[in-house]
């Protein structure tokens, strides 16, 4: 298979990019000043793209390689991936779900632990010597609170299963009601906002969840409430969720994701009911690793002519 082009669209795995070489012809597209440029003239050689959350493949992409067979992104999310494109071209697509579940929902409880226990004001407290001219102010605690999940699915799932062990009570807003579950279920975000104190978002960038949470939304979790994101930025009417922030009309949120990564609002940053995190919540070492061999495993599987390991289209 060393003679089949797969294109690598930026280094955000090196394990991946070596395993990548050892097998096909790899092509490094962050290397181009002109990445369409550089899709063209090795249009002919192209067979196979590697994205991610980040960056993936739209229409134009996909038209500049007519030999394009398959996709295989490194994420779950398939926001960047034009679907119906792929679909209309006969382009296979795979992506890595299950395999980051769990480091996704630790991060989200990460997350709200940090927002509201203010750990990262706490740590900057003890660091800048202020400790000794008194003690830290009083914060609030996550046990016994009442979470609100956008989205059941298996990131979701992990996430409920997770605050349960807090003695939390779940509800949760999905595209319709999941059976085996005794969470309860609000058939709208608004009826959900208005019902849990904190709102974790862990459903899929689509046309119908973009800005999916809007100021109504932020005005119902309130000024008590946080929003936690570990979905995708444009879940979020981010301007919204900045001022809810900056006028105190929102308790605080943790956020590992943004609308224009890697570009976050500077008005975030000087906000102490506020975590930020840069999209970070299956980077650790083992789970990347995993994720990268599914990626090589779904290309290899394509070019033997044997069932994808992860298929979406």
């Amino acid at each position: 298979m060393e003679s089949i082009g797969v294109v690598m669209m930026y280094p955000f795995s090196s394990y991946l990019e070596e395993e990548l070489d050892k097998r096909f012809k790899l092509f490094r597209c962050w290397k181009s000043s002109n990445q369409k440029e550089f899709l063209k003239e090795n249009s002919n050689s192209i067979r196979a793209l590697v994205g991610n959350a980040t960056i993936g493949a739209d229409a134009e992409t996909i038209d500049i390689l007519p030999k394009l067979e398959i996709i295989s992104s490194y994420s779950v999310g398939l926001d960047k991936v034009d679907l119906v494109k792929c679909k209309e071209k006969g382009v296979r697509v795979t992506n890595t779900p299950d395999v980051l579940t769990e480091d996704v929902a630790d991060i989200a409880i990460g997350l709200i632990i940090a927002t509201l226990r203010k750990i990262c004001e706490s740590d900057r407290y003890v660091r800048t010597g202020l400790w000794v001219k008194g003690d830290y102010k009083l914060t609030t605690k996550f046990s016994g609170k009442s979470v609100g999940i956008l989205g059941l699915g298996r990131i979701g799932s992990a996430i409920a299963k997770r605050a349960e062990a807090f003695g939390c009570s779940i509800s949760y807003y999905s595209r319709s009601e999941k059976p085996n579950t005794n969470y309860k279920y609000y058939p709208s975000v608004l009826e959900l906002a208005k019902n849990c104190q904190i709102l974790v978002i862990a459903c899929p960038l689509t046309k119908e969840t973009y800005h999916v949470v809007n100021r109504e939304v932020i005005e119902a979790v309130g000024p008590k409430g946080i929003i936690v994101n570990i979905g995708r930025g444009p879940h979020i009417d981010e301007p919204e969720l900045v001022s809810a922030l900056v006028e105190g009309r929102l308790g605080g949120a943790g956020l590992d994701v943004f609308e224009n990564e890697p570009h976050v609002p500077e008005q975030l940053f000087g906000l102490d009911n506020v975590v930020l995190l840069p999209h970070v919540g299956s980077g650790t070492w083992e789970t990347r690793k995993v994720m990268a061999d599914l990626v090589t495993g779904n290309l290899e599987a394509h070019f033997l002519n044997k069932p994808l390991l992860t298929p979406v289209v």
